[in-house]
């Protein structure tokens, strides 16, 4: 009878054993000091495409790429020797690891070993990282895109700031110095000498208000978004001369950084149509859905292949992203040659902020 009490007990905590296993979001498998698989469980199943029926007694070498095999045989034996019961992951080591159809992708792996009467066995936990080695190299991508998006744009505010700015001042400079030098002799020269300088003094004023609007949207403090916005459009089609139909609500109203993010993304939506698209019309729509805002700037212009890098649209766009990424929004572009293009934003907008 207590035999048979305790059979019962140790079914179940091998059943419990079992179903922990196999919950696990990250493969677990065991091998034996031959390095064969006895142990495999259903996250493993998933990942390597292999079922447990079919690895199960054969070589952990399947799960990984041939050219591999030889040294994590030899490396495994290694860490046999040398007494240490586990190793954990999370240090960035990666590895490669094989599917089932012969596709390679990284994992993290831990090991740890246990000597039994049978000998040794191995455990490898393994997390597969596609995923996050691809989110990182998109972020890295998009940091490097974004840092030379802003280089451009430095270089673009340094070149106006000298031929125009830098250049009316030099003039309006000689310019005093022969009123001050001819006063006297040429009163009538130095009065018309002072119009002119006069004329290049509005010019530059205007300038330094139109650099300054470029670098922080004045008009977005004065007015409020939604004026902003039409004032934006409005501006649009005086310049290009491209009628653009706009759906906001008028009473439509962002804390900061929202305000400027979608002000910023509409405003380089239209300079992007005006520069490349060539549109006989355009659609702006800045709503709010739930917790979202969304934007939409449609042209029926000459559209272009989004995948293709070299697309001087492609450098605009980027900035585009930066700016809805770095609100945890995204930016979506649909645009097909001969078709126009439809650039989306959608970002989240908590109250508080």
């Amino acid at each position: 009878m207590p035999s048979s009490v305790t059979l019962q007990s140790d079914d179940v905590v091998a059943a419990r054993l079992a179903g922990l296993l196999d919950s696990a979001m990250d493969a677990i498998l065991s091998v034996d000091q031959q390095q064969n698989v006895v142990l495999y469980n259903r996250a493993a199943e998933k990942i390597f495409g292999w079922s447990a029926d079919e690895i199960r007694g054969r070589p952990l070498s399947l799960l990984m790429p041939a050219r591999f095999r030889a040294g994590h045989a030899a490396s495994v034996q290694r860490f046999g020797k040398t007494g240490v019961t586990s190793r954990r992951m999370g240090d960035g080591t990666v590895i490669m690891g094989q599917r089932k159809n012969g596709e390679e992708f990284p994992m993290e792996a831990a090991i740890s070993q246990l000597d039994t009467s049978e000998g040794k066995l191995y455990t490898v936990i393994l997390r597969d990282i596609t995923e996050r080695l691809r989110a990182r190299e998109e972020l890295a991508t998009f940091a490097a895109e974004a840092s030379g998006v802003r280089e451009q744009e430095k270089t673009r505010i340094a070149r106006e700031l000298h031929d125009e700015l830098a250049q009316s001042l030099t003039a309006l400079k000689m310019d005093t110095i022969w009123v001050r030098d001819n006063l006297a002799a040429d009163p009538a020269g130095a009065t018309a000498r002072l119009s002119q300088m006069l004329a290049m003094l509005d010019a530059s004023v205007a300038a330094t208000r139109r650099i300054a609007a470029d670098l922080r949207p004045l008009v977005l403090d004065d007015l409020g978004l939604a004026p902003a916005i039409e004032w934006l459009v409005q501006n649009f089609s005086q310049r290009t001369g491209v009628p653009c139909d706009l759906d906001i609500d008028e009473e439509l109203e962002l804390q900061e950084p929202y305000a400027t993010a979608v002000f910023r993304i509409v405003q380089e939506s239209l300079f992007n149509v005006g520069k490349h698209a060539q549109a006989g019309s355009v659609q702006v729509r800045v709503a709010r859905e739930g917790g979202e805002m969304v934007l939409s700037v449609q042209d029926d212009g000459v559209g272009f292949q989004v995948s293709d890098p070299r697309k001087p649209q492609s450098l605009g766009l980027v900035g585009l992203r930066e700016r809805a990424h770095l609100l945890q929004g995204k930016l979506d572009v649909a645009s097909t040659p001969g078709q126009g293009t439809r650039v989306e934003a959608r970002i989240p907008v908590r109250e508080a902020a």
